[in-house]
């Protein structure tokens, strides 16, 4: 049977971690700190790549869009969840509540997407050198771009549409945000519609992307392995290991998100890993990026070199 005293909703609450009372000040000091190394570590990667010449290239175009979906993608979600960690009624309106999910979810896919991008322009850059820059040419990286937001934007609204059109029994999400599973629990009636697409869409933006990056990597590690000298292969695997780091990083939290049996409760643990796929990760994909690349520490040493001489003149 399905439930069907359904509430006039005009606004959620969001329950999320509140039974630890405790714990609310702490994790908005935590959040709080990461946000701010969130948006310092990507705006500065955001910058570098605009700003200095040698890193205009497709491999940190891709991660200048990476660095500015991080930005975009905790910024949807963070200052209300800071509200709300202060709050006694930790609420979020009905509009706004659409808001949050159109925009988290379609930037969660457009990034499953864009790590698959940026696992071909690896492929073509390790693969075929040669003719690198013909096959990765301005008008293609903008096209693919383009396309990566795109796509993740089309299916999240449509997912958003069909949720928010639909009757709810209860306002209540137990849940730091407007999360999309914790949202159709509250649903009166068939959601097996919303269930359907979600499914074809895990398959397509997880599993089909993931295969891809795959793939392009048994190809990169193929071709690196031939490679005689081994500095050479450091060299090559060095380009890739940053980007490796962060599919690892995020398609493990999704995977665990979306993709493990749902029960009728949300779990602690089950919240825990939906903030470290919404703040952990971004926040590691600049310092991940830094750690592990000489191009990008060369460049924020340039354009810092630059200000202080600009600054003495």
């Amino acid at each position: 049977m399905y439930k069907q005293n359904y509430t006039a909703v005009t606004e959620f609450l969001l329950i999320g971690l509140s039974h630890y009372p405790g714990l609310q000040i702490f994790l908005y000091v935590l959040c709080l700190m990461m946000y701010l190394v969130i948006l310092l570590g990507n705006s500065i990667l955001i910058i570098i790549s605009i700003l200095d010449p040698h890193l205009h290239t497709p491999m940190y175009f891709y991660l200048g869009n990476l660095s500015f979906l991080d930005i975009c993608y905790t910024s949807s979600s963070i200052p209300q969840m800071l509200v709300n960690f202060m709050s006694e009624r930790k609420s979020i309106s009905f509009t706004g509540c659409a808001l949050q999910m159109v925009i988290s979810l379609g930037l969660g896919c457009t990034e499953c997407v864009l790590l698959a991008v940026m696992a071909f322009d690896r492929y073509v850059a390790i693969c075929n050198p040669l003719r690198y820059t013909i096959i990765m040419n301005k008008g293609l990286c903008i096209h693919m771009a383009t396309w990566t937001w795109v796509l993740g934007f089309l299916y999240s609204l449509l997912l958003t549409l069909l949720a928010m059109t639909r009757l709810f029994c209860d306002n209540i999400i137990d849940h730091l945000t407007c999360e999309i599973l914790a949202l159709l629990k509250l649903i009166c009636g068939d959601i097996s519609l919303n269930v359907f697409i979600m499914t074809v869409g895990n398959f397509v933006f997880l599993f089909i992307h993931l295969l891809l990056i795959f793939f392009s990597y048994i190809f990169i590690l193929s071709s690196i392995l031939r490679i005689n000298s081994s500095e050479g292969r450091k060299k090559a695997f060095s380009t890739c290991s940053a980007h490796l780091t962060v599919v690892i990083l995020f398609y493990g939290s999704a995977l665990f998100m979306y993709m493990k049996p749902q029960s009728k409760d949300m779990k602690t643990s089950d919240e825990l890993i939906g903030l470290s796929y919404g703040i952990v990760t971004p926040m590691l994909n600049p310092i991940i990026y830094s750690l592990r690349n000489k191009e990008v520490k060369l460049g924020v040493e340039k354009v810092l070199t630059r200000k202080l001489y600009l600054m003495k003149i």
